[in-house]
């Protein structure tokens, strides 16, 4: 039976960190890479979709401790782990679905996601970009760090997969469960470009984790 989203993270808060850095080829280099790519400057306005318990601001704070960041995530335990791990920092936690908690416009100078777009159609995700990129400032960009499938046919399969697991088990489709259904890289960008955004670039790549930046 698939797990939903929250409890999933929750049952797994504790050794989180450990696991993410220890079994992901590449984290201990794209964490910190992810976060040199942010802004320097003082009270610079940051926000993180699915932050989790804030593995890459923890490289960011370390190079711009002064950053005010507002972090978004489904799982309240990890949002308390969060703000136990940066309780001396400029940060404001939302629980909930990015999907649904408005962002503002013209609000953030830049935004950041890693590893956790990867469970979401282009199609869901194309709305969610619109509202990202009404949300950043002038100049402002997107920095998305994340596990991408590595053609059209993986893609698909993992797509079908999952339709056939909530058909098979009868589960809600306006719930969300844990099941990795990566885009490619193409894909991504094509969704990021269709949210309006005016350049997407890939920067690097690690395995199947890339890191993209998408320029307002």
């Amino acid at each position: 039976m698939l797990e939903k989203m929250n409890d999933f993270f929750t049952a797994r808060v504790d050794g989180y960190d450990e696991h993410m850095k220890s079994n992901i080829e590449g984290a201990a280099t794209f964490y910190k890479y992810t976060a040199s790519l942010l802004p320097t400057e003082k009270a610079v306005n940051v926000l993180d979709l699915g932050c989790g318990t804030g593995l890459e601001l923890e490289e960011f704070f370390s190079v711009n401790p002064l950053a005010k960041v507002t972090g978004i995530d489904l799982t309240e335990a990890m949002l308390e782990a969060l703000k136990e791990k940066f309780s001396d920092k400029e940060i404001t936690t939302i629980c909930g679905s990015y999907f649904d908690v408005p962002f503002g416009e013209e609000v953030f100078d830049a935004a950041v996601s890693v590893e956790s777009l990867h469970h979401f159609t282009k199609e869901e995700k194309i709305p969610l970009y619109i509202k990202l990129r009404k949300s950043l400032k002038a100049g402002g960009y997107f920095i998305l760090t994340d596990y991408f499938a590595e053609d059209d046919g993986q893609e698909d399969y993992f797509r079908q997969e999952l339709l056939k697991i909530r058909k098979e088990q009868n589960l809600a489709d306006d719930v969300f469960y844990h099941y990795d259904t990566p885009l490619t890289v193409e894909h991504e960008k094509e969704a990021l470009i269709a949210a309006g955004f005016t350049q997407v670039e890939e920067l690097d790549h690690w395995e199947v984790t890339h890191t993209l930046k998408a320029i307002k």
